[in-house]
């Protein structure tokens, strides 16, 4: 799985942050890593200079086998808080769409151990 961190003009995110931020992302969405080709991290100030409550925005767009792409966004006072977000937000996106992809293919997904 790819993970690219962009910014916007507002928003800067140093290499070892953006690369930290790909680790994350990589171990949330582990249990689909089967399925997922890439994921697109967005990371932006809604407000730009202007200070207001939240206004941070973590955009994801997954982009998955045989499915069109999955987006969510989760906006929030940090950025941390805007990522943890939108990432839970991802995972029950996928939950779903994993799901109905396996339950149209009859598959049980992966065994438990």
């Amino acid at each position: 799985m790819q993970v690219h961190v962009n910014h916007d003009n507002h928003l800067r995110i140093a290499q070892d942050t953006s690369e930290r931020l790909s680790r994350t992302v990589e171990e949330a969405l582990v249990q689909y890593q089967q399925q997922i080709t890439r994921v697109d991290m967005h990371l932006g100030d809604v407000n730009g200079s202007k200070h207001g409550d939240s206004d941070k925005r973590c955009l994801l767009e997954a982009r998955v086998d045989h499915m069109p792409p999955i987006a969510v966004s989760h906006q929030a006072p940090s950025v941390q808080q805007a990522i943890d977000g939108a990432l839970s937000k991802l995972d029950s996106a996928l939950g779903r769409a994993v799901g109905k992809l396996r339950a149209k293919r009859n598959d049980p997904g992966p065994a438990e151990v």
